[in-house]
């Protein structure tokens, strides 16, 4: 089964060119031709496929754009087993090692300091593989360039039908401009999430016999995102929020010659919100459970939710992670000199079974204002999910955010709608059996699958 839904993408009939964002990008932006139909096939993408690895892996945007009209082209005309044919292993192999080589140096908390009066930056939540609505919302917001940085808030696969190709766009633009493109983990980059959720078929799907080793290099790739990002020392961003301080003390060592190992434990003590120096040790390897030790504080950044109800307390309806309340939201802030926080992780079917918090029909909701600040939910996969059991859709709208100077600390929202239609496609996971959200998840399985 297939739905034919919205797009961001330029009509079937155009290549996926975009309008130049400044005079700089002008000298470097390449024209495109397309050819007409023949009676054999579809016609041609307006570039030479397959692609090939810049020399010296030196991405340039032409490069990218052309990446661009690649995947835009073979979403519509080629099936998913011939995407080799447009993006060779050999090239799919390139960029991710040169992606992950960039990611693994940066650290659990980026910090985007180098913003000056001139300076963008786009804040971009939950992609969900929906390819066509990514490649909108980087026409609509303007290319990354030397002003105008973009941090990516995780969730760039599973439920969408195009999560490989979306990982690698941006993947693309984080070697292109490493110091303008951050990427962030969700909790959707993980072993687990994308063997339920289909990503992992996906990927089997598209590359076949050498499908394994995609999908294990993307498992390598995704244990090297960070984790936050504090901008211009005003805006923490994370996928799912806030986190635990975690207190740990090595056990004594086992005497005699077995079970020399040492056992780290945490302390069992009532729940207190985490620092960022703690965040700036976590072990963000860990892409399953167990969540324990140091572990516990990447869980949390990835799975835990706000709630209008005080204080800190584990979040029971996914079984993992935290639920934080507005007095924590201002606790966070105030200590660290916050005005803003900018997180991810639900949309419109996770929303609409929380009692006291918006919902996501415009892309993004203000769930605290405090003395401090404000905590903002970001959600930026319009029409979602592309998949759908039930008749009624959620239609919503996806958005994105854009800080600005002098503070970078006050909102502008944009919404945008899907734009219809995408390219019919079967999805890669059960979405009548598989729940809607991400709630009460099977642990022992997230266990068993590391």
């Amino acid at each position: 089964m297939s739905d034919s839904l919205p797009s961001g993408s330029p009509s079937d009939h155009e290549p996926a060119t975009t309008a130049t964002n400044s005079p700089e990008e002008a000298t470097t932006t390449s024209s495109t031709t397309t050819t007409t139909s023949t009676p054999e096939g579809p016609s041609p993408p307006p570039i030479q496929i397959p692609l090939s690895w810049p020399s010296n892996s030196s991405v340039t945007l032409d490069w990218i754009q052309n990446l661009i009209s690649a995947f835009d082209w073979s979403s519509k005309n080629l099936p998913p087993s011939e995407l080799p044919s447009v993006l060779p292993v050999s090239v799919f192999d390139a960029l991710v090692l040169t992606a992950s080589k960039i990611l693994h140096k940066e650290p659990n908390c980026v910090r985007i300091d180098d913003c000056n009066e001139n300076s963008r930056v786009v804040v971009v939540g939950d992609v969900h593989g929906q390819l066509h609505d990514v490649m909108f919302l980087l026409q609509d917001a303007g290319f990354p360039f030397e002003d105008r940085f973009f941090v990516f808030n995780g969730d760039y696969v599973d439920r969408g039908a195009w999560g490989l190709e979306t990982f690698l766009l941006l993947l693309a633009w984080k070697v292109f401009l490493p110091q303008r493109v951050f990427l962030l983990r969700g909790n959707h980059e993980s072993k687990y999430c994308t063997s339920v959720y289909g990503f992992e078929k996906e990927v089997l799907a598209k590359y076949g016999d050498k499908g394994k080793h995609v999908y294990r290099k993307c498992l390598g790739c995704f244990e090297g995102l960070p984790l936050a990002s504090v901008i211009a020392g005003r805006v923490y961003t994370a996928h799912g929020g806030l986190f635990r301080s975690v207190s740990i003390t090595p056990s004594k060592r086992s005497k005699g010659k077995k079970n020399r190992r040492i056992i780290l434990n945490s302390e069992t003590k009532p729940l207190c919100l985490g620092s960022l120096e703690e965040l700036s040790k976590a072990r963000r390897s860990v892409l399953d459970p167990p969540w324990e030790g140091q572990n516990l504080i990447p869980g949390d950044v990835l799975w835990s939710d706000p709630t209008m109800k005080s204080g800190l307390s584990p979040n029971t309806e996914r079984g993992i992670g935290l639920l934080w309340g507005p007095d924590c939201t201002e606790d966070f802030l105030k200590k660290f000199e916050l005005k803003l926080i900018i997180r991810s992780h639900e949309g419109p079917d996770a929303r609409e079974k929380r009692p006291g918090l918006g919902g996501m029909d415009e892309g993004y909701t203000i769930d605290h204002v405090v003395p401090s600040g404000k905590l903002i939910t970001l959600f930026s996969a319009p029409d979602y999910p592309q998949f759908q059991a039930t008749e009624d859709r959620y239609k919503n709208k996806g958005a994105y955010i854009v800080l600005k100077p002098p503070c970078f600390d006050d909102p502008e929202f944009h919404s945008f709608e899907a734009i219809t239609p995408r390219p019919a496609v079967n999805a890669y996971y059960d979405y009548k059996d598989v729940i809607d959200s991400d709630e009460e998840l099977d642990l022992a399985s997230m266990v068993t699958s590391t």
